[in-house]
Formats: C-alpha cells, sequence, structure tokens
C-alpha cells in the first residue's frame, strides 16, 4: 500500500505519474472515493499522461467513454455509479473492457469487483480538506 497526498490541482500530474505506475501490466485501475473526492480529475490527469487527445469527461450516462491516444490505441473510462446489478454491468461487456488490453479506467467498481482481473490496481482518493486529498494505492 501506498498514499501519496495531493495538496491542490498542480499536484494531480504527479499523482497520475504514480496511478500508471501501480497498474502494472493490467491497465486497469479502479477509483474509490465519494462523489466529489476527485475521482474524474486525477482521471483526466492519467489520460494527459497516456497521450490521449480526445476530450476526457465523465461517462455518467454513458457508462464508458473510448478515448484515443496518439497512437490511435483507446483508453477506457467506466463510470459505473449507476449500476444497480452486476447483469448490468454485463450487458454493456464491462468484461470486454477488462480484458481488452489496454488501459481501462473504472470509477465505482465495486458491483463489477469479481470480474476485476486479479492484478488490478485499486485506487482510493480521502477528502483531507477542500484542496488536499489523500490518494491511496491499494
Amino acid at each position: 500500500m501506498k498514499t501519496i497526498t495531493v495538496a491542490g490541482l498542480k499536484e494531480v500530474p504527479q499523482a497520475a505519474r504514480a496511478a500508471i505506475e501501480a497498474a502494472g501490466p493490467s491497465r486497469v485501475l479502479a477509483f474509490e472515493g465519494e462523489i466529489g473526492a476527485g475521482k474524474t480529475t486525477l482521471i483526466k490527469a492519467i489520460c494527459r499522461q497516456l497521450g490521449v487527445v480526445d476530450e476526457v469527461s465523465s461517462p455518467t450516462f454513458a457508462l464508458v467513454n473510448e478515448y484515443r491516444d496518439k497512437s490511435g490505441a483507446p483508453v477506457y473510462h467506466a463510470d459505473l455509479y449507476r449500476l444497480r446489478a452486476i447483469e448490468e454491468a454485463l450487458d454493456i461487456d464491462i468484461g470486454g473492457y477488462l480484458d481488452s488490453g489496454h488501459w481501462c479506467l473504472v470509477e465505482w467498481p465495486g458491483l463489477i469487483e469479481p470480474l476485476l482481473p486479479e492484478d488490478y490496481c485499486r485506487i482510493k482518493l480521502e477528502f483531507v480538506d477542500d484542496s488536499t486529498r489523500k490518494v491511496i494505492f491499494l
């Protein structure tokens, strides 16, 4: 377990680099934290580090956004907050994204935990104060 403290938006790129390093070969990152803790902000920074050329936004209603990096490779961003049953995740073929070998960044992963690869990286964001967060790599 590794914990870093992010004191303001200027330090988010550092956390993004740490997340990419923590992902390992699975390239699957699962983000936990209260609403407003900074999950999407961190994912945007990770996408910038990965060279994503598309605009990154929360896929709350689309469930999964697909972005492209400079080489044309996909980066998947899932927000599973609205799902109520694992069957709904299976209906959108979440396993296909998780097993694709491409980057897969998942917000609110609790429901699909049984489907996550064994070597995925769980990242928990916790409030310290209005502008500071703890980023915990589990």
